[in-house]
This record gives structure tokens, C-alpha cells and sequence, in this order.
């Protein structure tokens, strides 16, 4: 899961941005409504964690744009201000939900997790792909019967291959998914999180296609696992 985070409260989205890296999430941090707008039209996040009071442009605006483009990403709405109106209109805007500052962050990981729940309850949140099973919902995967135990990031790679089963997936799409946008490590990484998927997951799901990338199949699918 990719999330977005822009706050220009640099101490708290840097905080905020660890807490969520070691959830699990892939996060990107902007602090102006400018550079927060643009990184949303261009990337592909699971949801926006958006302040209100940001220069450049307000969160308010951000919001609107985004939904005016079509932009359906869950945002969760933070602020320093209290009060009713303010809440009001930034559903109003077309976010999601709405946290006031100072908050726990216990509370925001789980208005996160709701949010992204939500989301996962329009958009089919079970994938299927043969007798596998990925649950975005409840981040749960069997095969068959029997269920199998992922990390954090191997439930993030396999989610990518499982939304698009039978399509060669692209090393690039897989670590554009699952890890930061300022990522500069070593991009076979991503052959690393497949053995172990492959592992644990048995073989005839994951195949290499050389040189494009790697495809979900349903087992006895072909190709080189």
C-alpha cells in the first residue's frame, strides 16, 4: 500500500512517514498543497494524508482538485483547527475522514486502516487467482485451505501480481507499488520478496516472464515458475 503524506510540519511528517514505513506502508512526503497536488496526479497511492493549513495551495483546494479530476484516493483530512465548520467542509471537499491535531497515533493508523478497509470493500477486496486467495480487507492470503503467513512487503508485491492476474507485471510496477518514490536501491530487490513468495506460497503461481517481469497465474498455468 502507497500513501502520501503532505504536511509541512516537517518533524511530524517525518514522523508520521516512519511510523507508517514500519507498518508496512510505502510512503511519499511532500509539505506544500503544490507539490502534494502534483505527486497525487502523478502517482499511484492507496491514500492521502492531507493538512489543511499548507503553503502553496490549502488542503481544502488540493482535495477539490483532486476530486474534480476524478481522483477517488481515500484522503484523511489533519488540522490544527477544532470546530465543526472546518470539519464540515472538508467533507464537504470530498475527503474521507477528519483528524484534529495533536492526535494519537495509534488513532491515525487506524482511521488509515478503516479508510483503506473501505476501499478495499468497493474494489474487490478478496483477489482470486485459481486457489489462491489475497484479502486487501483483512490482509489475509490461503491457498486452498490452508493459510499462509506474509510479511508486511511480501503481502505487497503478491497484492500487486494478484489485481492483475495473467498480465506481465514489471519489476518497475512492483517497486513503484511497494516502496517509496525517492527509492534508489537496488531494483532486484523485487526477485528477492518473489523467492520467498514462491516459498511459501508453492509452486506454478508466480512466473518469470525474462527480460518483462513476472505473471499471477492459477497453478498448471505454464511458463517458467
Amino acid at each position: 500500500m502507497r500513501v502520501l503524506i503532505v504536511e509541512d510540519e516537517k518533524r511530524l511528517a517525518i514522523s508520521l512517514a516512519q511510523g507508517l514505513r514500519a507498518e508496512g506502508f510505502a510512503v511519499d512526503v511532500v509539505h506544500t498543497g503544490t507539490d502534494g497536488l502534483h505527486r497525487a496526479t502523478e502517482g499511484d497511492y492507496d491514500l492521502i494524508v492531507l493538512d489543511i493549513m499548507l503553503p502553496g495551495m490549502n488542503g481544502y483546494r488540493v482535495c477539490a482538485a483532486l476530486r474534480a479530476a476524478g481522483d477517488e484516493t481515500p484522503i484523511l483530512m489533519l488540522t490544527a483547527k477544532d470546530g465543526e465548520y472546518d470539519e464540515a467542509e472538508g467533507l464537504d471537499t470530498g475527503a474521507d475522514d477528519y483528524l484534529t491535531k495533536p492526535f494519537s497515533y495509534v488513532v491515525l493508523v487506524a482511521r488509515v486502516r478503516a479508510l483503506l478497509r473501505r476501499r478495499g470493500r468497493s474494489a474487490a477486496p478478496a483477489l482470486r487467482v485459481g486457489d489462491l486467495t489475497v484479502d486487501r480487507g483483512t490482509r489475509r492470503v490461503t491457498r486452498g485451505e490452508r493459510e499462509i503467513s506474509l510479511t508486511a512487503k511480501e503481502f505487497t508485491v503478491l497484492e500487486r501480481l494478484a489485481d492483475r492476474p495473467g498480465d506481465v507485471v514489471s519489476k518497475a510496477e512492483i517497486l513503484e507499488h511497494g516502496w517509496d518514490f525517492a527509492y534508489q536501491g537496488d531494483p532486484n530487490i523485487v526477485e528477492v520478496y518473489v523467492s520467498a513468495l514462491r516459498r511459501k506460497l508453492g509452486p506454478g503461481l508466480i512466473v518469470t516472464v525474462r527480460g518483462a517481469g513476472y505473471r499471477l497465474v492459477a497453478d498448471g498455468g505454464g511458463g517458467r515458475g
